[in-house]
């Protein structure tokens, strides 16, 4: 049986709006996207076959949030609200932070594609600029050490999208789920932990070591975010490197005096 037919078919029997919702549920088995209780953007949400597997399990403390141009027709899910509109207009953005709250979000979600030319680097070229509106999005409204889900085209611009996601998560990889058509040049980023911290891996800056953590490291503050210096001891000020930057803390070495 085609491989077309095999998810199709599936996801007429479940229940599912489309088959792509088998992408949905492979990318959340290998890459764990979503959990009880998240709060989820879905981006380019028509028809809707994506919010119902993440409205499945974020489960009734969880909620979804779908965004589209295009009319999605009401689900039975409880936990699931949509937007009609584009989100580079501030009004649907104004009403996606409104239906998230303070909080934000965990999960920001982009399936969308492009409409098709045929004309291969002008379809790649038009899935990366979605990938980057869907990206863009996400550094709005993810909390920190959410996670993001994009799918794009493989192509030359592939690289620096990348590489700017790698600056915003603490670690990105691109994968291929087994529902997407084997021919297809399609492929998911997946961008893991939201970094919203004041400070980047490799800067240097002068630090005051305000207390001592449970480990022996020195503990320092930039803009109420929490660096963990080793070598040091409370009341020293120093200067150091980031080392790595995690979601709520990081890590530094001091720099050797010249």
């Amino acid at each position: 049986m085609p491989r077309k037919d095999q998810y199709y078919n599936r996801a007429k029997q479940q229940g599912y709006r489309a088959r792509s919702a088998f992408k949905l549920k492979q990318l959340n088995e290998s890459s764990g996207l979503l959990s009880p209780g998240d709060h989820v953007v879905d981006l380019g949400a028509a028809p809707g076959g994506w919010l119902q597997v993440a409205a499945e399990e974020v489960g009734e403390h969880g909620k979804v949030v779908g965004v589209d141009l295009q009319r999605i027709k009401e689900l039975e899910a409880r936990n699931v609200t949509t937007i009609r509109g584009d989100m580079t207009e501030e009004e649907t953005k104004e009403k996606l932070l409104a239906e998230l709250g303070e909080d934000g979000a965990d999960v920001v979600l982009s399936d969308m594609a492009p409409n098709m030319t045929g004309e291969y680097n002008l379809d790649h070229a038009r899935s990366v600029y979605l990938a980057r509106q869907a990206f863009e999005v996400a550094l709005d409204v993810l909390d920190s050490g959410g996670d993001l889900a994009v799918k794009v085209f493989d192509g030359p611009d592939l690289p620096d999208l990348r590489e700017d996601m790698e600056k915003e998560f603490q670690y990105v990889r691109a994968t291929h789920p087994d529902a997407s058509r084997k021919e297809s040049s399609e492929l998911y980023l997946i961008g893991k932990g939201r970094i919203t911290a004041p400070i980047r891996t490799g800067d240097e800056l002068e630090v005051e070591i305000v207390d001592v953590g449970s480990e022996g490291d020195g503990i320092a503050k930039v803009e109420d975010f929490t660096v963990f210096v080793s070598g040091t001891e409370t009341g020293d000020v120093v200067t150091v490197e980031i080392t790595d930057v995690k979601p709520r803390f990081a890590f530094a070495e001091r720099v050797a005096d010249e």
